[in-house]
């Protein structure tokens, strides 16, 4: 069964700019057009790949129906997975849950 939910993983300090901005926007939408997130079982790998020593990190678990932006899984060539991606802002409605990680 396919779940409701995908995850972004970003700093506190990002999310604390998006409750302020009214919307969360990444960094790679600018840079590649959409925000990375991923399904409950890519999360670990992503922790290790990007975030590897970091602190002050929180995982947003969205929902994916609440999304307004277009959501769409992509291959990800470098490493052959499939990943959800947000081609837009995450609107602050679709975020169901912040854990500090």
């Amino acid at each position: 069964m396919e779940s409701s939910y995908i995850y972004h993983i970003t700093t506190a300090a990002g999310w604390e700019q998006a409750q302020i901005e009214g919307a969360y926007v990444a960094e790679s939408l600018a840079i590649e057009g959409f925000i990375h997130c991923s399904t409950k079982e890519q999360v670990p790998g992503v922790l290790e790949r990007y975030f590897k020593g970091q602190s002050n990190l929180v995982k947003l678990t969205i929902e994916k129906s609440k999304v307004t932006s277009p959501l769409i899984f992509e291959l990800a060539g470098s490493i052959n997975e499939v990943f959800p991606h947000i081609h837009g802002p995450i609107d602050l409605d679709s975020v169901i849950s912040v854990e500090i990680i």
